[in-house]
């Protein structure tokens, strides 16, 4: 099993925003990246990646987590 400490290294240390970026198109506006989502089908931008928070959120679905999140989601 992998240690507690470790978990946390490693979701301090994944940027959702680079994470998030290999998979989706995303473009800087304000402190934020936007791109579509990746969960389900839309034409405008409604999801959206904090790197400040470390989270990304989707306001079409719903669908919101960190970059592990992503990824297993994905």
């Amino acid at each position: 099993m992998i240690d507690r400490e470790t978990i946390e290294r490693i979701k301090e240390s994944a940027r959702v925003e680079e994470v998030v970026g290999d998979f989706v198109s995303l473009h800087k506006k304000g402190g934020n990246y936007w791109g579509c989502c990746p969960f389900h089908n839309e034409k405008t931008p409604s999801f959206s990646v904090s790197p400040a928070k470390g989270f990304y959120k989707c306001f079409g679905c719903g669908e919101s987590g960190n970059a592990i999140g992503f990824l297993m989601k994905h």
